[in-house]
């Protein structure tokens, strides 16, 4: 038996997970885990190693020595350390979510995330998103949700997003980039994104962010663990 509940929260990129999560935790006096800045991280390590995702050789020695990963949750922001070197900014660009992307699809750093996935939540009082939280990492997580959004809204939010960072790309640029991690994180063969048994789907298209956290908040609170509807 946990001391507290998990918190699963699932969904497509650009749906507001990352925002909704981190919020919610802080309200419910739970630790945020950002399950995709992990795979951001592996993804960026191999880049500049110059190593082939698709090579699972060299996936399986890059997860051996991929040194000391780090997350922290201050305020709005996680901030990650892979050894010594920050890497929160990094992390965050177009091209670091392709090589996340692509990486994901990796048994070794599939296998490898997972674990480190775990030991992060399994004692339970942490809201952990990403895209297979709830059909993956945690099945018997407490509360499930599913996040998502129309393909336009979902676009918008991430373009704006790279705008504020001072990044330069046209919209319709960042519309093919959501619809191309859309089909990979859909279509690939280990872990596919889909909706977990059991999880609460809310479509965020209209909904400001403090109302989505209203709505898993209240239904967290009402709920006893284990309770939960589809």
């Amino acid at each position: 038996m946990r001391s507290a509940p998990i918190v699963a929260v699932d969904g497509p990129a650009g749906a507001g997970k990352s925002t909704v999560a981190r919020r919610l935790a802080a309200r419910l006096g739970f630790t945020y885990v950002d399950s995709g800045a992990m795979y951001r991280t592996v993804g960026l390590a191999a880049r500049r190693l110059g190593l082939d995702p698709a090579d699972e050789a060299a996936m399986n020695r890059l997860m051996t020595d991929l040194g000391r990963l780090v997350l922290r949750t201050e305020g709005e922001r996680t901030r990650v350390w892979l050894d010594s070197e920050e890497v929160s900014d990094a992390i965050r660009t177009p091209e670091a979510g392709e090589w996340a992307s692509r990486v994901s699809r990796s048994p070794a750093v599939r296998e490898g995330l997972k674990g480190f996935q775990r030991r992060m939540g399994e004692a339970g009082g942490v809201v952990m998103e990403g895209r297979d939280i709830g059909t993956v990492i945690f099945p018997d997580a407490e509360f499930k949700f599913f996040l998502t959004a129309s393909l336009e809204v979902r676009a918008r939010r991430r373009h704006a997003e790279w705008a504020e960072k001072g990044g330069e790309s046209a919209l319709e640029k960042t519309v093919e980039q959501i619809e191309k991690r859309d089909y990979n994180d859909r279509s690939r063969c280990l872990a596919p994104l889909s909706v977990p048994p059991g999880a609460v789907t809310v479509d965020t298209s209209g909904l400001t962010v403090d109302e989505v956290v209203d709505l898993l908040f209240r239904r967290v609170k009402a709920e006893p663990p284990g309770g939960r509807a589809g």
